[in-house]
């Protein structure tokens, strides 16, 4: 066999060519101690604030505490076999998430990876978890409205896109469902949904699972889960985590709501942090910063500028309270940060009122902005009525004697109250909302049994629906209650007023 010098030359100028000198070089530390979710790491002296880490056994890490000596991890992942003594390597990457259309319709944990089975999520778009929020001049006022479906919350606390509302009571009260129902309610307005699940039992985010699924939200829904069973760093990022997958179709010109539940055990995992990093703790032994770890996340949900294409975020955090402690630490400092919130209250929720939200506290601080201008004609003084009630009604169990006036105002109120009340998951459009609510207030209901308040709600939405379906649409399509509407819509009541009659005689 004979050798050709020339071919040989040639392959060698080839890989000469070819050649690139590809050196490795990374910060490589020494995990000094581990235990309870965090790490002490020796030798990453360049490592930065938030970058992530490598473990020798896989796990990831996030540099939490940069100390003169040594750098404190959180460990993002298994903890239980990292060992004294292990390598840790820097990465140069800040922690971030897979964001976009693959992540719709799936239940992922806080680092993008699937808990549902579903296979992996592949989409070549990522964002950093940590991003600081639009500022003032890249935002626009909040203006459009966000229908929940629920009649109570769209006629007296209205939520806007791009709108913080908090959800505040205690444990039990139906704040959970409250978000359930107005992400059932996105169906077909293109606004894609995301619910944060922190420390919650895993047999309860599964029934949520479920039941969204069921109404077919799921399509358009994420559903991100750090349980009560993962470690504290993963119950930390979560939130974040989310608001990153939900700014990606902000700032793509899309709409998104995000739910996070809850962000007082988001405060409790950090705070468990916090501690175990030695950092000085403050009020209620929280860390001094945890204001500033809700106000940066919920500081992001914003209603952007149409140079930046008019996306919103609207976000709806639900924060729990112990025996109605509105004035705890933690529910204050979201109270401050928020637009508004929604109150639910334990005596009116076992009272059969649900949702159970009381009116006197819960306020939304956009107002009529967010509402269609029909709900806004209708429901104006709603809420200062229904407060009015609730005084006379503390005022009349004393057992004076009541005029004429002052009866007829608590017999109304009454049946307002009976009105607003509304089943789990049987979310309402806003035209329905609209003619319900003006009936009521109208003092259409004044002669109707508070027991059968629902029965002739029902029947009459079911009647504009079939025999004055031109008015039904007019006012969906204008979303406004205009002189001609109103005369249609009194003439429509009185019409089924007597039809309402008659099948009750003929019940009878």
């Amino acid at each position: 066999m004979k050798f050709k010098a020339d071919e040989i030359a040639s392959v060698i100028q080839q890989e000469i060519e070819r050649f690139e000198s590809r050196i490795d070089v990374r910060e490589v530390g020494q995990v000094i101690e581990v235990g309870d979710g965090i790490a002490r790491v020796y030798g990453l002296s360049g490592v930065m604030a938030g970058e992530m880490v490598e473990f020798e056994n896989g796990a990831s890490g996030l540099a939490f505490n940069l100390e003169e000596n040594s750098v404190g991890v959180i460990i993002l992942g298994d903890y239980l076999g990292i060992e004294e003594g292990d390598e840790v390597r820097s990465t140069g990457r800040l922690l971030s998430v897979p964001v976009g259309e693959a992540v719709l319709g799936r239940v992922i944990d806080p680092l993008g990876n699937p808990l549902d089975g579903g296979g992996p999520i592949v989409s070549n778009q990522f964002r950093p978890v940590e991003t600081i929020a639009t500022g003032v001049a890249e935002r626009q006022p909040v203006k459009e409205p966000l229908q929940t479906g629920i009649k109570a919350v769209d006629a007296m606390t209205p939520i806007g896109r791009g709108q913080r509302e908090l959800i505040i009571g205690d444990r039990k009260t139906g704040k959970t469902a409250i978000c359930i129902d107005t992400i059932i309610n996105q169906k077909g307005t293109g606004v894609k949904c995301f619910y944060v699940a922190v420390g919650q039992k895993e047999s309860n985010v599964a029934n949520i699972v479920e039941t969204l699924r069921q109404f077919g939200a799921m399509d358009y829904t994420t559903v991100i889960v750090a349980g009560a069973s993962d470690p504290a760093p993963l119950q930390y990022i979560a939130p974040y985590a989310g608001c990153a997958m939900a700014e990606h179709f902000t700032f793509n010109g899309g709409h998104a709501l995000i739910v996070y539940d809850d962000l007082s055990k988001q405060a409790t995992a950090y705070r468990q942090l916090s501690l175990l990093m030695r950092r000085p703790p403050g009020r209620e032994a929280y860390p001094g910063d945890i204001f500033y770890c809700h106000s940066r996340l919920l500081e992001r949900a914003a209603k952007l500028s149409d140079e930046l294409g008019g996306g919103s975020l609207t976000a709806l955090p639900i924060v729990e309270t112990l025996e109605g402690e509105v004035s705890a630490y933690i529910p204050t400092n979201v109270i401050s940060i928020t637009d508004g919130q929604i109150y639910l209250q334990p005596d009116l929720f076992f009272a059969g009122q649900r949702p159970a939200i009381n009116v006197g506290i819960s306020v939304s601080r956009v107002g009529g902005n967010a509402q269609v201008p029909a709900m806004e004609k209708v429901a104006g003084g709603l809420r200062l009525d229904l407060s009015a009630f609730r005084e006379l009604e503390a005022f009349a169990q004393l057992g004076t004697e009541l005029d004429a006036a002052t009866q007829s105002r608590l017999d109304r109120g009454y049946r307002m109250i009976e009105l607003l009340k509304q089943g789990l998951h049987q979310t309402m459009t806003v035209t329905d909302q609209v003619l319900s609510i003006y009936a009521g207030t109208r003092g259409h209901l004044d002669k109707v049994p508070i027991n059968e308040v629902h029965a002739w709600e029902t029947g009459f939405l079911k009647y504009v629906r079939n025999q004055r379906s031109a008015l039904w649409r007019r006012i969906e399509e204008t979303k406004d209650l205009t002189n001609e509407s109103m005369a249609e819509l009194e003439a429509a009541i009185a019409e089924f007023q007597q039809v309402y009659a008659q099948e009750k005689a003929a019940r009878a």
